[in-house]
């Protein structure tokens, strides 16, 4: 497959407070500041559009993503 699915991540950590979003630490993501993995906003990528990967998440907070996906998509329903 050439693409690839993801949530947008912003330093607005009011989002923080928005069902389904997670708060992501410097220290477990690698990213250079604390950020919120913003569940609302999916989008499809290109993978050649894709340079380089400024960070990572624990599995634990991938599966809170996963489950904040699942939330704003009413899967859990």
């Amino acid at each position: 497959m050439a693409t690839v699915v993801c949530v947008t991540v912003t330093r607005n950590l009011r989002l923080a407070e928005a069902p389904g979003n997670v708060l992501l630490a410097p220290n477990g993501s690698g990213l250079a500041d604390e950020s919120v993995a913003n569940v609302s906003q999916i989008v499809t990528l290109n993978k050649r559009d894709l340079k380089e990967r400024h960070g990572a998440v624990a599995p634990a907070t991938f599966q809170m993503v996963e489950s904040g996906i699942r939330l704003v998509l009413g899967l859990d329903a």
